[in-house]
């Protein structure tokens, strides 16, 4: 197995088995994908012709280290009717101070465009 195959807290696949759950040797941290697991399937996914996908990716390794609550807010936020382009703008500047660069440009290209589709909230 490869170094790519390590959860978020570095322990490895191979490690998180029934029995270590069992015990309770396995939290949440040890089967939580690590952001350069996904910046390696990001590298593959470019390699294969797939750009989208690997931006994906990488916006996806930006987000491991925000909590749950931080990402499942963030996500609400880009439904349409939920939020102003000025509240987007707002989380893609928390985004940038979080260095979440991608995800922080993928917010304020979702301003623009809700803007513009009459998208945003009233």
């Amino acid at each position: 197995m490869t170094e790519n195959q390590k959860g978020f807290s570095g322990k490895h696949v191979s490690q998180v088995t029934v029995e270590a759950i069992r015990r309770g040797d396995i939290t949440l941290d040890d089967v939580r994908i690590h952001p350069d697991t996904l910046a390696h399937q990001a590298q593959v996914a470019g390699a294969h012709g797939n750009p989208q996908l690997a931006a994906n990716f990488l916006r996806a390794a930006e987000l491991t280290s925000l909590s749950d609550e931080m990402v499942l807010g963030y996500y609400d936020a880009l439904r349409p009717g939920r939020s102003t382009a000025q509240d987007l703008l707002n989380i893609a500047n928390t985004l940038q101070a979080q260095g979440a660069e991608r995800n922080a440009e993928l917010f304020r290209q979702a301003a623009d465009v809700y803007a513009r589709r009459g998208l945003t909230a009233k």
